[in-house]
């Protein structure tokens, strides 16, 4: 996706490296898989796009979409691995240097698109603030297309996306 999809007001942010190096994570599915799993950064497919939006009209306005190319094989069973170890633990910390936050898991429905749906929402908590997120994945053949954000935008922009990522293959 970019701009014209989102409508007036939206503009892309720029990617923030990723460095994970001293992250430790309370649930142990996560932490078997390693810190990176927890901050949604393992899904280390040979092709990805990620391309992040906020909207200037208003705070819990971000919108993300991670794009990934492998066999349809590798792709389910890695998604569905970190999906599976998020939710394994309802409530976990990640905590990075000296920073904790607490993270609440949910299955939530997903859509019936693409040949496998993966869908939850994570409540993060820190220094008294909450932030909701859903993240949402969509594997169609050797694409999969994660769509998280604002839960409203999420769904009103996942097909947007799927759409996008269709007409690319």
């Amino acid at each position: 996706m970019d701009e014209s999809d989102l409508g007036g007001d939206y503009t892309r942010m720029p990617q923030r490296a990723a460095v994970h190096d001293d992250v430790t994570v309370s649930c142990p599915a996560l932490e078997k898989l390693g810190g990176d799993a927890a901050t949604g950064t393992i899904l280390a497919f040979p092709r990805k796009v990620k391309a992040s939006f906020t909207y200037a009209g208003g705070s819990n306005s971000e919108l993300a979409e991670e794009l990934y190319s492998d066999t349809a094989a590798k792709l389910s069973k890695g998604i569905g691995e970190i999906f599976d170890a998020m939710v394994s633990c309802p409530t976990y910390q990640v905590v990075s240097g000296n920073t904790v936050v607490t993270v609440g898991t949910q299955v939530t429905p997903a859509p019936d698109l693409g040949n496998e749906q993966w869908s939850q929402l994570l409540t993060y908590s820190i220094g008294g603030q909450r932030s909701v997120v859903k993240q949402t994945a969509i594997r169609i053949g050797n694409v999969l297309v994660l769509v998280s954000g604002a839960p409203g935008l999420a769904d009103a922009n996942l097909e947007k996306a799927l759409d996008k990522a269709e007409a690319a293959l």
